[in-house]
Parts: structure tokens; C-alpha cells; sequence
């Protein structure tokens, strides 16, 4: 039996935690919360003892996993102490909220002899998996160009929440390190590692609630030699399907609402795969979620490495906080 605890009783923390209970290989040993009521209540829920200071809680419990589901600027410190005190670690996107936090954190996964994994679970579904392979087979022709757009919206509500959320010190950054990081790394893991980013991020709607941005355009030229351009923003009137569509010598291939197709050059239509909606509270987060967290469990006896792990997530992390640079809202030398 794996023994497991959560850092940090967000929103986000019920998925790794419905996840763990629902794995008859994990045992959960402890949750932490700097709030004390928040702390308590996740226990008394779970039924495990309860701490808001993680270095008490990694002594006391010496927990296999530790499951960080904090604020940004926390994934980075706390994960590395959870490796140092001979934890495995599974932590939220993004690695870090700023590069230079992320680096620091991939080189002490490198010198740990504990696995790393960043929960990028986009990776994990149906369509995402379909799309890669269909990319990297070549079996729809010559990639030409991919063009991706995220629509949502995230109003003052969603950072009155959190107001860590609005912040440049905190969150590192708004919609893009928020939401549509996900995007990014889907991009840059179907059609490889950035060779050239150029891109511009502004506030259009919340400068009187958040410092940071709500809508970008970016351009990236992947080492493949493929471009891919998007539109992103959390200023939307609602939350509209992230669409993905690669252009192919052989037609087009069309990911949206869930779906992946292949359109024919005659126009003729065929469905490639489908993701599976979760249910209950935050069901459109989907199923992904416990397909990583159970992956990684069960690869901790291998001696790889996790495959989504420090060195990936910083690709995505650093495309963002190059935007944010070239957009003036960051200092070009405080990626």
C-alpha cells in the first residue's frame, strides 16, 4: 500500500482526492491546509489527521506521495521540500509561477532519487491522444499549420474566490498560466519544443480587478518546423469549447465540444475519437484527472522517470512568461 497526502484544500485538491479513494493501492494518511477550519473539515471528511504547516506533516506521517494542490507561487518551495524529505511528488500545473522557480524546482527533482510528475491531464484524454498520434504518424500528410482558440470566461467573481489568482507574485501570471497553459502544452508535446515564441498578452476587461492579463495571441514556431497560432482569453461571456484544428496536405483535422474529426478533402467527414464526461461537482474537468494520478502510482517501482515531469513543464511555463515579457507586463529578466 502507497501512502499519500494532499498540500493545500482548493477547489482543485477534490479531484486528486476523489482520485486517491478511489485507488484500492493508495491509502491516504494526511491532508494540510493553512486554513485550520479548512484543514479540519478535509480531515474529518477523509477521515485522516489534519495539519496546516507541511513540514509538520511531512515529519509526523512520512507520507510515499505528496499531492500539491496549492497556489502557484507554492508549488515550487513546497514540492521541494517534500523531495528532500524522501517524497515522491505529483503537484499541480504550472511547475511554478515563474521559470526561474521552475528551474530551481527541476533541478532538485534531478537530484532527488524521488519521481516528479505535473498534472498536464489534457495529455491523458481520448481526443488529445488521438490527435497526437495522428500528427506525429504523418498518416494525414504534411502538418502545415495549426491554429487553436480558448474562449472562457473568468469575471471578478472568479478572483474575488482567490485574489491570489489576480496576482503577479502569487499566480504568476492570469489566463494563460491559469487556463490556457494547458493549451500550450498540448501544442508544444504534438508538435515539439518552441524554436521561436512571439505573442502579446493584455488586460481588456478587469483592469480595475487584477493585475494581470485576460487575453493573449501568441505565435510559436515548433522545432519541427510547424507554426501554430492562438487566441486565448478569459474575458468571454461564457465557457466556449477549446477548438484545435491542424491543417494537413490530406485535410484537416478538427478537435472541438470534446471530439476529434477528420475532414477530407471532399468534405467527407470521419469521427477520429471522443472524450467521456466525468460527473458530479466539476465534471468538466473530465475523467483525465484520475488517469494520471493513477499512471503515476503505478510506475513508482519503475526506475523512469515520470513522463510528464519538471523538464516538460517548464517548456510551457517558459513559452507563457516569454509573452508576458515581450508584452511589457514582466521584466525580460524575471521569466
Amino acid at each position: 500500500m502507497t501512502t499519500a497526502a494532499v498540500v493545500g484544500i482548493g477547489d482543485i485538491s477534490g479531484n486528486h482526492l476523489s482520485a486517491i479513494a478511489d485507488n484500492p493501492a493508495i491509502d491516504l494518511v494526511a491532508v494540510c491546509d493553512v486554513l485550520p477550519a479548512r484543514a479540519a473539515a478535509a480531515g474529518q471528511r477523509w477521515g485522516v489527521p489534519s495539519f496546516t504547516d507541511h513540514l509538520t506533516m511531512l515529519a509526523e506521517t512520512r507520507p510515499d506521495v505528496v499531492h500539491i494542490t496549492l497556489p502557484h507561487y507554492l508549488h515550487a518551495p513546497v514540492a521541494i521540500d517534500a523531495l528532500r524529505a524522501g517524497s515522491h511528488v505529483l503537484t499541480e500545473k504550472p511547475l511554478a509561477h515563474t521559470v526561474a522557480a521552475g528551474r530551481e524546482l527541476a533541478d532538485a527533482a534531478r537530484a532527488s532519487d524521488r519521481k516528479l510528475a505535473v498534472c498536464f491531464q489534457n495529455r491523458y484524454n481520448p481526443t488529445s491522444r488521438a490527435l497526437h498520434d495522428a500528427v506525429q504518424s504523418g498518416r494525414f500528410g504534411e502538418i502545415r499549420g495549426v491554429r487553436a482558440t480558448t474562449f472562457w470566461s473568468r469575471g471578478a467573481a472568479y478572483y474575488a474566490a482567490a485574489p491570489w489568482r489576480g496576482t503577479w507574485a502569487q499566480a504568476g501570471g492570469g489566463t494563460l498560466i491559469n487556463q490556457v497553459i494547458h493549451t500550450i502544452d498540448l501544442l508544444c508535446w504534438m508538435l515539439g519544443a518552441p524554436s521561436d515564441v512571439s505573442g502579446s498578452a493584455s488586460n481588456l476587461r478587469l483592469r480595475d480587478v487584477i493585475e494581470v492579463e485576460d487575453a493573449a495571441v501568441i505565435s510559436i514556431v515548433h522545432d519541427s518546423g510547424v507554426r501554430s497560432t492562438f487566441f486565448a482569453t478569459g474575458a468571454h461571456t461564457d465557457n466556449a469549447p477549446v477548438e484545435i484544428e491542424v491543417s494537413c496536405s490530406e485535410g484537416l483535422l478538427r478537435f472541438t465540444g470534446g471530439a476529434l474529426r477528420h475532414v477530407a478533402p471532399d468534405g467527407t467527414v470521419t469521427p477520429l475519437a471522443a472524450d467521456t464526461q466525468a460527473t458530479g461537482e466539476r465534471s468538466y474537468w473530465g475523467r483525465s484527472h484520475g488517469m494520471l494520478i493513477d499512471d503515476f502510482y503505478a510506475g513508482l517501482d519503475s526506475p523512469e522517470p515520470f513522463w510528464i515531469g519538471a523538464d516538460d513543464a517548464l517548456v510551457s511555463l517558459q513559452v507563457l512568461r516569454t509573452v508576458y515579457a515581450q508584452s511589457g507586463l514582466i521584466p525580460a529578466d524575471e521569466l
